[in-house]
């Protein structure tokens, strides 16, 4: 009786190491998801990868399989360089992230000590000009904001500037020549009381025509750029009193202007 033929061995490698290429694979694409949605704390990384490192043993008394040398089918170094690899760039990350920070706090600084001469520059101007009592100056990082009541420069329900208040106007607009060049925003604001004419359908249009009678006036009599000032509309939405009360909303019904900072970008 003829000898049976032993049939060969499967070529190529044993299916099992496919599956253990693909599981690292995947297992270092997901180190790399987790270190990028968060920033690495270095001591807890590594005793993350101790665990796993020790977790994945394979062969007798406790060794690992990633122990010594690399992994043939995939070219990738074992775990515990990888671990160092990746605690390294958090650690270089949470370096730059500082670097950042510091770079904004003193970017932060600057602007607003920028607005600060500003605002003490606009006060003297506003006190030789004699509207302190008109005039509420107020001071952030990007702009110093010069408040003026609505109800000094419009009457009830009309976006047409009132005579008595173009000398106000006319000397607000004498200061923001210094400024001319400048971002310059002319905001309107109002209360919620609503509003509902032929002319206003709401208190943003309304807002808005007041922003723009200013604008128009400054451009026209104290040529004020008109590339760099802008009107801007906010109807009741910001509010600095409560509506609740007829003092508050008198507050509310004002125009703000805002003069930029060279710092602020904008």
């Amino acid at each position: 009786m003829a000898n049976k033929k032993k049939e060969d061995p499967p070529k190529g490698s044993p299916a099992w190491m496919a599956t253990f290429s693909d599981l690292m694979n995947l297992l270092l694409c997901f180190f790399v998801l987790l270190f990028s949605m968060s920033s690495v704390d270095a001591e807890k990384f590594q005793e993350v990868a101790a665990s796993l490192a020790s977790s994945f043993s394979i062969l007798s008394n406790g060794s690992s399989s990633l122990g010594e040398g690399i992994l043939i089918s995939s070219g990738v170094s074992q775990l515990n360089e990888l671990s160092e690899y990746y605690s390294n760039m958090g650690l270089n990350s949470e370096g730059e992230n500082e670097e950042l920070n510091d770079a904004y706090d003193k970017m932060q600084q600057g602007m607003i000590s920028e607005s600060e001469k500003m605002a003490e520059g606009l006060g003297d101007k506003i006190e030789d000009q004699n509207l302190s009592n008109q005039i509420e100056v107020v001071v952030s990082s990007h702009y110093v904001a010069l408040n003026l009541k609505s109800g000094i420069l419009f009457s009830s329900g009309s976006a047409e500037l009132r005579s008595d208040s173009l000398e106000i106007l006319s000397s607000v607009g004498d200061i923001l020549k210094n400024y001319n060049g400048y971002t310059i925003e002319i905001i309107g604001h109002t209360d919620n009381v609503p509003t509902n004419t032929a002319y206003f359908e709401n208190n943003m249009i309304l807002s808005f025509y007041r922003a723009n009678s200013v604008y128009e006036y400054l451009v026209q009599n104290k040529n004020l750029d008109k590339t760099t000032l802008k009107p801007v509309g906010r109807g009741e939405e910001v509010p600095i009193a409560s509506n609740d009360t007829a003092e508050g909303r008198a507050q509310n019904r004002r125009v703000e202007i805002r003069i930029y900072n060279k710092l602020s970008g904008i």
